[in-house]
């Protein structure tokens, strides 16, 4: 039988350790993950300063305990003590090259760039490392995470429970210092412990909605019928609100939701039903929050962070026009969008999209991914000859029909090769809808895109919060603009 070199060195046998148990000096018990990294260490024997292991055993008891016992002064100050995370971040910032220049940037600024974040984590997971080996236990993970916003509160995000998920989620195992583990870790298997959190919001989720009456599904058909041949608008909405429940349950039944559109065709003419099921399903309040909120509270302060990007031209044209007053834009014969849609667009440079997986092109340039959001058509052309244009299936994207970019008069929100004209002239307006439409046909958010829109759920409608997954970068973009 294999006995551990440790277990020999101290006069251990496996005999005495029936159930042997790993603790931290601060009685905290030590992941499985990380048992045979520390009992690998011990058997090679503890280097100056590092911990030793010593083996106790009580008689009442039938578990044997091996006590992780660390009595330097340095360990001493990274115990796992609530109080004490604040003064482990700001010592090791303060000792280690470069954490200086965290600190006074944050001083300065009360936020951390892109590239100082990541310097501030890469100096803060080397630190944990080291001490602590390649996979931390979640305690550790948590107290240095935590020990971020205090150090640092406006880099808090108001809207989680704790305020650093965007650095370490235990629920997930996701977060900025997580994320720098596995990069460290490389070749390390990535075994994960306790119970991971599970996602049920977003478009695609099945919602109980309150306050709509149901009717029989034999009175919902003959509305429907109503409907497809009726020439007054007014009737046409007062059905659709009467067919809700029955609309929903379609969408929400995987071999109906396809026809949707199909049985409910006055979503492409009848300007204004998008807004209306929205609101059956959120509410008005919570339906007007992006038009009161993105011109007033998001567009300059998300102008203010693209300046803090890499600037390219396109990104720099962007910037120049989002600033500027769409009379001024008016004036000149160029191909740029509008100053509202340019800054809509800056999104997709502060969130840029995501890996497609493996079997299609890794990152998109936000470039590229322009024509997932919004695509433009000049007056004058067919809109039926773009619809037949379309190869494959796509998530609902805007289609701006104008003489040129900056003088739009008409939007379109395209889904499965159909067209529904939006009731907004706007870009604002328009794009409000476009996310809506997402809710309303119960539609999943495009994969290069799934941040932005995040972002503008949990952030700007405060829809479904904690219950859909979100990027750190979302947490951090939006703990940089609520403060």
């Amino acid at each position: 039988m294999f006995v551990f070199p440790a277990f020999q060195k101290f006069g251990i046998s496996l005999s005495q350790l029936p159930d042997a148990k790993l603790f931290d000096d601060s009685n905290t018990e030590v992941d499985e993950e990380v048992f045979g990294e520390v009992i690998g260490f011990v058997s090679e024997g503890p280097a100056v300063g590092q911990p030793t292991l010593d083996a106790s055993r009580d008689d009442s008891d039938t578990d044997s305990t091996v006590i992780l016992s660390d009595e330097s002064p340095q360990r001493k100050r990274s115990r796992l003590n609530r109080s004490d995370a604040h003064a482990l971040v700001d010592e090791i910032l303060r000792k280690k090259p470069g954490g200086d220049n965290v600190i006074r940037e944050y001083d300065r600024t009360k936020t951390l760039s892109d590239a100082t974040r990541r310097k501030m984590v890469n100096i803060l997971v080397a630190e944990m490392v080291e001490k602590h080996g390649k996979m931390p236990s979640r305690n550790i993970r948590e107290m240095y995470a935590r020990g971020i916003i205090e150090l640092f509160p406006y880099l808090r995000d108001p809207q989680t429970k704790h305020g650093y998920e965007h650095y370490y989620d235990s629920q997930s195992g996701h977060g900025y210092l997580s994320w720098r583990i596995k990069t460290v870790q490389r070749n390390s298997s990535d075994r994960k412990s306790g119970k991971v959190q599970t996602f049920d919001g977003g478009p695609t989720a099945q919602r109980q909605v309150a306050g709509t009456s149901q009717h029989s599904d034999e009175d919902c058909i003959n509305a429907i019928s109503l409907m497809k041949h009726s020439a007054d608008e007014e009737i046409v909405k007062q059905k659709m609100k009467s067919t809700f429940r029955y609309r929903r349950n379609m969408i929400e039944d995987p071999d109906r939701c396809g026809d949707v559109l199909a049985e409910f065709s006055r979503f492409k003419d009848v300007k204004g039903l998008i807004e209306q099921d929205f609101v059956e399903l959120f509410g008005a309040a919570t339906s007007n929050k992006f038009k009161e909120r993105w011109p007033t509270a998001f567009k300059d302060k998300i102008i203010a962070q693209s300046k803090g990007l890499h600037r390219t031209a396109e990104l720099q044209e962007l910037i120049d026009v989002a600033e500027s007053s769409d009379l001024a834009n008016s004036d000149h014969e160029d191909s740029g969008w509008d100053s509202d849609m340019s800054a809509i667009l800056l999104l997709l440079y502060l969130f840029p999209p995501s890996a497609q997986g493996r079997k299609r092109p890794g990152k998109i340039s936000a470039a590229r991914a322009e024509k997932l959001l919004v695509v433009f058509q000049k007056t004058g052309t067919s809109i039926q000859q773009h619809l037949d244009s379309i190869e494959e299936r796509r998530q609902p994207y805007l289609l701006a029909i104008g003489t040129k970019k900056s003088r739009i008069h008409a939007y379109y929100i395209i889904l499965d090769k159909q067209a529904m004209a939006c009731q907004a002239v706007s870009a604002v307006g328009a794009f409000d809808e476009l996310f809506k439409a997402h809710f309303v046909f119960g539609t999943s958010y495009n994969k290069a895109l799934y941040k932005i829109y995040t972002f503008i759920q949990t952030t700007i409608f405060e829809i479904d919060i904690g219950k859909v997954r979100e990027t750190p970068r979302v947490a951090e973009l939006r703990a940089r603009l609520l403060h």
